[in-house]
């Protein structure tokens, strides 16, 4: 392809790197809080089970997460336009997140956290789906790629303020929003994606005549939806529990410790998702990256569960991180390889959205069912066979991997 044509067939680094710092800029929004400021807030509050408590939270929010992704995906598939819905969630989500602090009970905090999930996903919902009305599949790969950046920021984020002395914990919620919203902000600025008018028309696939075709991409997609399901019951347990199983291994292993342990994973794991993505891009094979995240994932998880002390624990789960950091990432900008429908493009990702927050639903039933009779050994062993599962799926595809 000539270098005229070619730049024109693909999206410019500027759009790439600002979308790529907005979507880090929405990990940033929600991973310290959840896996740092929301535990140490529960636990400040007297009287309180820390565990229960945040299985209800994790529960309650995760419902309405999953509902206001969908709406606020479709929403911006109607109003065919997605800045005003991604300022305006980046808007309310920062204003109740910094509210948190003025919690008082774990009822009013799990209220906050219901609404501020809302307002999060009217963020989320059309950002996501703009990469898909954009980024074409030559550059998902690479796109993919970039993402892995998300989580490792996110983690860092929480380094950063949990580091002693930084910030008293009120201030910590404030300063994340502030962040969240210089990450943001520049993509709805200064973005000004290339018009990717192809990307926005029906393939013939969507006709109904086609049956040849419709039954493999149905198949390929739910195989996908179910891997990503699989793999994400695994990654929401270590999410919400992985502070409180460092402690039961070692008292004095902190916060800060954890959110260190965290963003070295994710560190790690942004170039090897670059290399992943640039390569499934060259070859046109962006299932066989995912095959082996999981796989990995699954052996890290075993890991896990067979460790007795504090270096083979953290081992096991920098092996389990840092496929599954890659997996994911490079999941998100594949699945909108599968998702042809531009017109319902965000209500679409919102269904497959569920695979992110329906864990959070089984997550805290299967932990409290597990661990308090069988410990975290068992919970890590039976997570270990769902990512298997999940690297069967993939590995068994129809589709050239």
């Amino acid at each position: 392809m000539p270098p005229e044509a070619r730049s024109q067939a693909e999206q410019s680094r500027r759009f790439l790197y600002l979308y790529a710092l907005a979507a880090a800029g929405g990990a940033v929004a929600y991973v310290p809080f959840l896996t740092l400021l929301l535990p140490l807030r529960v636990t400040a509050m007297e009287g309180s089970d820390t565990v229960g408590v945040l299985a209800y939270i994790a529960f309650a929010g995760a419902i309405s997460a999953s509902l206001a992704n969908i709406f606020f995906g479709w929403a911006s598939d109607r109003t065919r336009n997605r800045r005003i819905w991604i300022a305006a969630g980046l808007a309310l989500s920062c204003l109740l997140l910094v509210s948190v602090s003025r919690t008082g009970n774990p009822a009013e905090l799990l209220a906050l956290i219901v609404v501020w999930q809302i307002g999060l996903n009217m963020m989320l919902a059309p950002l996501a789906a703009w990469a898909g009305d954009c980024v074409p599949d030559g550059q998902k790969g690479r796109l993919g790629g970039l993402l892995a950046c998300a989580p490792a920021l996110g983690a860092l984020s929480g380094a950063v303020i949990t580091l002693p002395g930084v910030a008293e914990p009120d201030a910590r919620l404030l300063i994340v929003a502030v962040i969240v919203a210089l990450m943001v902000a520049p993509v709805l600025l200064f973005g000004r994606p290339r018009p990717m008018p192809h990307l926005m028309e029906a393939p013939e696939i969507q006709m109904p005549l086609n049956a040849s075709i419709l039954p493999r991409i149905d198949r390929t997609v739910a195989r996908m939806w179910f891997a990503r399901l699989l793999v994400q019951i695994a990654e929401a347990a270590l999410f919400a529990y992985l502070l409180v199983w460092f402690a039961t291994i070692d008292p004095t292993f902190g916060d800060n410790q954890t959110a260190t342990v965290f963003t070295v994973v994710l560190a790690l794991s942004i170039p090897a998702a670059m290399l992943a993505g640039k390569w499934s891009d060259r070859t046109d094979r962006p299932i066989v990256p995912l095959a082996w995240g999981a796989g990995v994932g699954a052996a890290g998880l075993v890991m896990m569960g067979l460790a007795d002390g504090l270096v083979p624990a953290i081992a096991g789960y920098v092996v389990f991180g840092l496929a599954t950091s890659v997996f994911l990432a490079l999941h998100t900008s594949q699945t909108l390889r599968f998702l042809p429908r531009p017109a319902t493009r965000g209500r679409d990702l919102g269904l497959f959205n569920l695979t992110n927050t329906v864990p959070s639903l089984i997550m805290p039933w299967l932990t409290l069912a597990l661990v308090p009779v069988f410990g975290f050994d068992a919970l890590f062993l039976v997570l270990a066979a769902l990512a298997a599962l999940a690297m069967l799926l993939l590995i068994t595809l129809t589709r050239k991997i």
